[in-house]
């Protein structure tokens, strides 16, 4: 496995080419806010998906059936009868051929036709690059056949460097979140948050909340850790979040990803995470953190 250094104003990432993972983010002050594992081997056996980019399609997908141009697919189900995070093998189970360029690591990865039951040969990309303390991280994608595509980040952080994230507060800018069922499969309905446990329009420290959902995006997500002074905003081209407080893993981080709906190709009603050849997939995602209340960075994604 390969390993790359980004180094801009104090702030430095640690990246590997398996999984195109973020092994560490450290903050000028010394602090790593993110969780991984200092020795690249441990990223080859079982984890929650620590640091890794989730494709060919993050979330959910249910009973691993979607139907695309009058014509059905069945992927892998890994998660009881559902397809969770590209299956078996997704993005972050893989090795991406990496490049450093400057101030930036571009990582490749070719998904080949049927590759966990996807149809059409995917060629993706990510960047990660840090300028002006800042992280800015962009996904890209073509196909050569109809298919779906859904990227995102996977990182837990903890902005104390350390302990349980119940005493962060979380800020989500969004009036609605999509409702799922008890096996966290989208319903249809994008409900309002307004009297729910999931209102973050305002600042709320998490606590024992046990967030597992899709919020729909009207601005940024922020974080923060009034012990250390640490916080973190994060702006993206994507329609939603999901937010995911770490309970199943000992609430040691909270993961904020940027992307699509889950389930979206079940649901017309969703935005469409349909890409067909000649198409070019593409988002950005910035993530800005400042340290006692002092911005290490500005600007929209």
């Amino acid at each position: 496995m390969r390993r790359f250094r980004l180094e801009s104003d104090g702030l430095v990432a640690q990246l590997l080419d398996y999984g195109a993972t973020l092994m560490t983010l450290q903050a000028p002050d010394g602090t790593n806010v993110v969780l991984g594992f200092d020795d690249p081997q441990r990223y080859l056996e079982p984890h929650p998906h620590i640091g890794g980019v989730i494709g060919r399609y993050a979330n959910r997908i249910a009973h691993g059936r979607f139907t695309l141009d009058a014509q059905g697919y069945q992927l892998t189900c890994n998660e009881g009868s559902h397809h969770l995070h590209g299956g078996h093998a997704g993005f972050d189970r893989v090795r991406w051929r990496g490049e450093a360029r400057g101030d930036t690591v571009e990582l490749a990865y070719v998904s080949r036709d049927g590759e966990e039951g996807y149809p059409g040969t995917l060629r993706a990309k990510v960047a990660y690059r840090l300028a002006g303390r800042r992280m800015r991280v962009t996904y890209e994608a073509s196909t050569d056949r109809p298919t779906i595509v859904n990227l995102t980040h996977h990182a837990y952080f903890n902005l104390a460097g350390g302990g349980t994230i119940d005493e962060h507060e979380l800020r989500v800018a969004a009036q609605r979140y999509v409702e799922v069922d008890e096996a966290l499969i989208p319903t249809g309905t994008l409900a309002d948050v307004a009297g729910t446990a999931l209102d973050y329009r305002q600042w709320r420290r998490i606590g024992s909340a046990r967030i597992d959902h899709t919020f729909v995006l009207q601005g940024d997500v922020a974080l923060r850790d009034p012990r250390s002074g640490r916080s973190l905003r994060i702006r993206t081209t994507q329609p939603g979040v999901q937010v995911y407080t770490g309970h199943l893993s000992g609430r040691r981080g909270i993961c904020l990803e940027p992307q699509h709906f889950p389930d979206s190709p079940n649901h017309p009603a969703f935005p469409s995470t349909v890409l067909r050849p000649g198409e070019r997939y593409r988002h950005e995602t910035m993530y800005a953190l400042s340290v006692s209340g002092t911005a290490l960075a500005a600007g929209g994604a």
